[in-house]
């Protein structure tokens, strides 16, 4: 199993810059062997986790800050709201962190669920109906975009008079696609029927695996072998509070096909990232 970092914290104590601390966590996490390094698309700081003001940094600009200080790690974001960029604008952005990654983009999208950072900078917000209907166009605007038609493209929320992308990414024949969220009516056919990958909540082990069922009833209606689609989660432990039993509990995960856990640092990132190097990376890559 791999393990992923992902940034959700920009509010350090001391007066700690952001700029430095981002860039020591991700050449941390890029020496330590981690295999991905993502931040969430938000530009309030979630009032679940803390206040809205806090800050809160734009995702795709800090993806791109990363991209130039490291060399293995698959950036994306977990995930792009598909409300926040117009889709041709964004399979452009996607692009140009593939091509100036080399090859280590993700394009990672969900529906989008935060209205109070929409209100606030004035973004439409749509009802969810609507919303689920964008992210299918969009992921089949940069599909198209991906692909050797570029053409235009005609659906009931965007029109494209031609999908040119040049340069090309640099990942053949595409940068891969995941699409996050649990929902089983719609997000979890949408995986099914386009995405690479997906990321689900991992509150317990039952309830992944009822998701991962939905998930393979959905890919047998669209005739796809689920083999076929990566399994991500997001854990909400800190593994070095407790490594031998972080290790025991993604062992359990593995045994139902997933192959990525994401892990949040929330209090000093770049010694988070230097401890999972040693104490948990070269341990999970034996699990599974």
């Amino acid at each position: 199993m791999r393990l992923g970092i992902h940034f959700v914290n920009f509010d350090f104590p001391g007066g700690r810059s952001i700029a430095r601390t981002v860039a020591d966590t991700a050449r941390a996490a890029d020496e330590a062997g981690v295999s991905s390094f993502t931040f969430m698309d938000h530009w309030f700081q979630m009032e679940a986790f803390a206040a809205a003001s806090d800050p809160m940094l734009e995702g795709y600009t800090s993806l791109g800050y990363v991209a130039g200080l490291t060399t293995q790690l698959r950036l994306s974001l977990l995930v792009t709201g598909v409300t926040y960029r117009h889709p041709g604008l964004l399979a452009k952005i996607v692009t140009t962190l593939d091509v100036l990654s080399e090859g280590r983009a993700q394009l990672g999208i969900g529906a989008a669920w935060y209205e109070r950072e929409h209100l606030g900078l004035g973004v439409p917000f749509p009802p969810v109906s609507e919303r689920f209907e964008r992210l299918e166009e969009t992921v089949r605007i940069c599909l198209q975009m991906w692909s050797d038609d570029d053409g235009p493209f005609e659906g009931r929320h965007y029109r494209l008079a031609e999908t040119v992308c040049s340069p090309r990414p640099v990942q053949q024949p595409r940068p891969p696609l995941l699409i996050g969220g649990s929902g089983e009516r719609k997000t979890l056919r949408l995986v099914a029927r386009y995405a690479d990958a997906c990321n689900l909540f991992a509150p317990d082990r039952a309830v992944v695996a009822h998701k991962l069922r939905v998930l393979e009833e959905h890919c047998a209606a669209e005739g796809r072998d689920p083999a076929g689609i990566s399994r991500t989660i997001l854990a909400f432990a800190n593994p070095l509070d407790d490594v031998a039993g972080f290790l025991k509990e993604m062992e359990q995960y593995a045994a139902l096909g997933v192959d990525l856990v994401e892990v949040m640092p929330l209090v000093d990132p770049v010694e988070f990232a230097r401890r999972l190097g040693e104490e948990v990376v070269p341990a999970l890559a034996e699990v599974g």
